[in-house]
């Protein structure tokens, strides 16, 4: 029997790494635009301004390319091989979210995006547009109405057979492709990951306040972080993995196949003394080719001595007071900070 179109580009997708695969319209989900103008007017997308600004792509997928019939969404593992939680026992180490322990996924899932994409166009002779989050693109619902999963109530995209550590890309086209059936929720009555969040950053289940999300504080929030959150953040200055880790469905997670995700061992559990010292261009050697980058030298060091200050540990405590007069101000409220906990 031949193969139609959505099957081969389904083995294709396969062949060329990727673990999940399926199909949806753009405007497959109808309730978006709703739920994040709720999201925007509740202000629980703090400094994000960008998603406020860039509504109505985000929240309408149609409007992003109005030319795109169907949306193609893929899934690429990242599962750790270690336990990343273990890290935060090290007080005197920092805990780097895993998808953040090597290469930027973002360079690595997009020339596997676009491999897939140039055989769809020479195949379909169609047009295309390939997104891994670098446009306004909601990936997670539109992952869910594809059939890879359903969100959880930590509202990362889970899935029966993968898990919960993948990334998502898509692939915007105008060739006609069959939607899968969307995910159904399976979360029933388990709270473990709204349980284990350090800063109570979801209001109820299935809600995200990223103003309270470690995740958000290390990568996205400019300035000092509020004074309440702080100890909260334990040693994690970049990410957070806790909600991630002890979901119960991790024990079906497919293995990541792409050695680029694989933890740099500079970066599993680095002495944060090491760490706080860095200038400009040792934070740029240090992390080229690393999403770690973006945030800046700033930003990162600040983390740290949040880590700093969170240790315990007193002979840590000239490594801070040696940053309370820092150029950044907000190094040096970080440190002066540091040096008062400890």
């Amino acid at each position: 029997m031949t193969q139609t179109l959505k099957e081969r580009l389904r083995a294709k997708s396969l062949e060329e790494g990727f673990a999940g695969f399926g199909v949806c319209r753009s405007d497959a989900v109808p309730e978006l635009p709703a739920r994040l103008q709720k999201f925007v007017d509740e202000g629980r997308h703090g400094q994000m301004g960008w998603m406020a600004e860039r509504m109505a792509w985000r929240s309408d997928p149609a409007s992003l390319w109005g030319a795109a019939k169907s949306v193609v969404m893929l899934a690429e593992p990242y599962t750790p091989e270690h336990d990343p939680l273990a890290v935060l026992e090290q007080r005197d180490r920092a805990a780097i979210s895993v998808y953040a322990q090597n290469r930027d996924y973002h360079d690595v899932v997009k020339k596997r995006l676009k491999r897939v994409g140039r055989w769809l166009v020479d195949q379909a002779d169609c047009e295309i547009k390939v997104f891994v989050d670098t446009a306004p693109v909601m990936e997670k619902p539109l992952a869910a109405a594809a059939g890879l999963g359903w969100q959880g109530k930590h509202t990362n995209l889970l899935s029966r057979e993968l898990g919960n550590w993948f990334f998502l890309g898509a692939i915007f086209t105008t060739a006609e492709l069959e939607p899968d059936v969307a995910g159904i929720e399976n979360c029933g009555s388990c709270t473990a990951c709204l349980d284990v969040c350090p800063t109570d950053a979801f209001p109820a289940p299935f809600q995200l306040d990223a103003r309270r999300c470690i995740s958000y504080l290390t990568i996205e929030h400019k300035g000092p972080v509020p004074l309440d959150l702080r100890a909260k953040m334990g040693n994690r200055i970049y990410g957070c993995d806790d909600c991630l880790a002890v979901c119960p469905w991790n024990k079906f997670a497919a293995e990541a196949r792409e050695i680029k995700y694989a933890a740099r061992a500079d970066l599993l559990a680095p002495p944060l003394r090491e760490l706080a010292v860095l200038d400009d261009a040792a934070f740029r050697t240090m992390f080229s080719g690393s999403p770690i980058k973006r945030i800046g030298r700033d930003r990162f060091v600040r983390n740290v001595l949040y880590a700093i200050g969170n240790s315990g540990d007193g002979m840590l405590k000239n490594v801070a007071a040696g940053l309370v007069d820092d150029p950044s101000s907000e190094v040096a409220d970080a440190a002066q900070w540091a040096v008062q906990r400890l």
